[in-house]
């Protein structure tokens, strides 16, 4: 006779076809699980080249007509080695500019565009390491620490003027510059398509990932901001889809001091700088801040 129960002959409950199925819904969701702890441990292994991509070394291009050009070769307090240039426009005792460039971005390709950027102002360019003829790897703290160095190394110098020196930080760059302009008397900050922390950019990029774990260079302006009274002039592309205009804003709101924003419509990550406005934006507040 049937058992009425729905027992099945060996005793479990439910037809061979239902266990079945919870058996593989089971399999599918440990499988997932797996594929899903994977990827996270792979993006948090591999996360230096997401964040940085360091390009070879290239020669030093030729300077605007009238400047002197010097290879910099600065000796970090752990020995670290980083390279990059000095820009001299033909004035006694200039101000400077210390650039600092993008993640993927050797800094001593700015070298034929400083005057037309900055006016006549000195400009020191340095690559980060790992980037162009740098030693080293890149990273947070390194960087951040190698900014003050850089700083203290320009302010040393007898034909500068170390008085009226500005920093000026572009995409992963605005992450060194904020906590520099924190930590050192600079006179003004210069920040192209930066973020108030790159651990937000992170977020929008990958929302299915817990990256506030995974995350070993947040890079957060947003917490140093506030605490920053110099001047701020900040420039935005309407367009940029790599950190997206509200980033730039969300930091010009948190800045401490007098803050400029300057936004380009129809421009984005990469050809901001192409418009016109642009370096004519950064003299003009040059010229107020210097």
């Amino acid at each position: 006779m049937r058992a009425r129960s729905g027992r099945v002959p060996d005793g479990r409950l439910g037809p061979p076809a239902l266990r079945l199925s919870f058996e593989t819904l089971k399999l599918l969701l440990l499988g997932l699980a797996a594929a899903y702890v994977a990827v996270a441990g792979l993006v948090w292994a591999l996360q230096e080249r997401l964040i940085f991509l360091p390009p070879p070394p290239r020669a030093l291009p030729p300077p605007p007509a009238g400047w002197r050009i010097e290879p910099a070769s600065l000796s970090m307090r752990d020995g670290t080695r980083l390279a990059g240039a000095w820009l001299l426009p033909p004035m006694p005792r200039p101000p400077l500019v210390i650039y600092f460039g993008g993640n993927a971005e050797d800094a001593t390709l700015e070298v034929p565009t400083v005057e037309e950027t900055y006016g006549e102002r000195a400009v020191l360019l340095v690559n980060y390491r790992g980037y162009g003829a740098s030693e080293g790897r890149p990273g947070e703290a390194a960087m951040v620490e190698d900014a003050k160095e850089i700083f203290d190394a320009a302010s040393r110098r007898e034909d500068i003027d170390a008085t009226r020196i500005a920093v000026h930080g572009r995409s992963l760059g605005s992450g060194v510059a904020v906590p520099l302009a924190a930590a050192r008397p600079v006179r003004c900050v210069v920040l192209t398509s930066p973020f108030a922390a790159a651990l937000d950019v992170a977020r929008e990029v990958y929302p299915w990932l817990p990256v506030a774990l995974l995350m070993r260079h947040p890079f957060d302006s947003a917490r140093i901001a506030p605490g920053v009274k110099a001047p701020a002039l900040i420039l935005l592309g309407e367009a940029d889809r790599v950190i997206p205009p509200h980033h730039a804003r969300r930091l010009a709101q948190l800045w401490g001091g007098p803050v400029r924003l300057e936004a380009f419509a129809g421009f984005g990550h990469e050809d901001i700088s192409l418009n016109p406005r642009y370096s004519h934006a950064i003299r003009a507040f040059l010229d107020r801040c210097l």
